[in-house]
Formats: structure tokens, C-alpha cells, sequence
């Protein structure tokens, strides 16, 4: 059903005409013949409105050459170039289906006197569409600034500590390998030294032994 609600959404005009049933009217149609295409004006009484969104349609009665004519427009239709209204009449019922029995003067609504004749139109789609767009996009970048804002330290704090852990283990390695090499120039000069006691010692053995001969 949304899908439904939002195809027949985006065939609806931004603005309607305030159409009242008893008003007299203009309804400006295109006609296409052939390749040619031209505008036609269809006047009469609104007898009739009835449906809702892209169904909403509305009736005309004219009298053309002693016989009623009407003729039922969708609001909505391309076709429909505008409705321009002519008189105000007074009606107190929804449809008007009395005046189909009635001939000359009393085929028509009383005027409504000191009323203003002004072309009134009913806006759709602005405020459901175009205002939720816009701060749709507001919230959009709000958040995307929020993220970037987020993720920026996030990607630099590892690096850091990834640095220090390696300055650490640089700091580290020729520490140990220190102490490892003293010990061993200390053992080679211990072999040194003994070596030199024992030539020492020998060569004053022989000397005692001479002297005594």
C-alpha cells in the first residue's frame, strides 16, 4: 500500500483551485487534434464534487442551445489547465441534481451579492514534500559532521600508541644485549691473568733451586 500511496503522491498538483458546488465557473481544457493542441473553455454551474486525492473529481452543467450539457473533470488531470471563477451562487445542498429539471432563469443558483471573485487555490504538496526534503538534508549533514568529528581521533589514537610501542621495543633490545657481551670480555681477562701467575710463579722455583746448589 505505500508504494501504491506514493505513485498516486507524486501525480498530485502543488495546488488545486477551492472548488464549491453552486459557484459558476470557467474550466480551461486542452484538446489535442492531431499534432496541434489548444485550449478550450467549458463554462457552467459546479453541480457536484465528490472523491479524494487522485480521484477527486468535479461536475459542470452548461445549457447549450436549450439542452444541459455536463461534463465531470478530475482536479488532478494534466489537462486540466486552471479553473477561473465567474459568480458566487448560494447552495445549500451538496449536489445539485434539482437544477437538471428546471429551464431558463431557474436552471441557475441566486448570486451571492457582495462576495469577492477571487481565484483561491489550495496547497498540497509544498508543506508535505518540500519542507521535510529540506530539513532531511539538514539532519544529513549534521550527522556526517558528527561522524568525520568522530572517526578523526579515533584513526590517530592508534597510530600514536602504535609509535611509542615501537619506540619502546628499539629503547629495549639494546639494553639486554649489553649485559650479555660484558660477561664474557671479563672471563677472557680472568684466563689472562692466570696464565701470567703460573709463568711467575715457575720462574722462581728455578731461582731457588740455583742458589741453593
Amino acid at each position: 500500500m505505500d508504494i501504491i500511496k506514493s505513485i498516486e503522491h507524486e501525480q498530485l498538483k502543488n495546488k488545486i483551485p477551492e472548488l464549491k458546488v453552486g459557484n459558476t465557473v470557467k474550466v480551461h481544457v486542452r484538446i489535442k487534434e492531431g499534432n496541434k493542441e489548444r485550449i478550450q473553455v467549458f463554462e457552467g454551474i459546479i453541480i457536484k464534487v465528490q472523491g479524494g486525492g487522485v480521484n477527486q473529481t468535479f461536475t459542470v452543467r452548461k445549457i447549450s442551445y436549450g439542452v444541459g450539457v455536463e461534463k465531470t473533470f478530475l482536479v488532478h488531470s494534466p489537462l486540466v489547465e486552471k479553473v477561473e471563477l465567474v459568480r458566487v451562487g448560494k447552495a445549500r445542498r451538496a449536489r445539485l441534481f434539482y437544477l437538471r429539471d428546471r429551464i431558463g432563469k431557474a436552471a441557475k443558483t441566486k448570486e451571492q451579492v457582495g462576495a469577492r471573485i477571487e481565484d483561491r487555490e489550495i496547497i498540497i504538496k509544498e508543506d508535505l514534500v518540500e519542507e521535510p526534503v529540506a530539513e532531511e538534508a539538514t539532519e544529513q549533514s549534521a550527522t556526517e559532521t558528527v561522524e568525520n568529528a568522530a572517526e578523526t581521533p579515533a584513526t590517530e589514537t592508534p597510530v600514536t600508541q602504535e609509535k611509542v610501542e615501537e619506540t619502546k621495543t628499539e629503547e629495549a633490545t639494546p639494553v639486554e644485549s649489553a649485559p650479555e657481551e660484558a660477561p664474557a670480555v671479563e672471563t677472557q681477562n680472568v684466563t689472562v691473568q692466570e696464565t701470567v701467575d703460573t709463568v711467575k710463579e715457575e720462574v722462581v722455583e728455578d731461582v731457588k733451586t740455583e742458589s741453593a746448589e
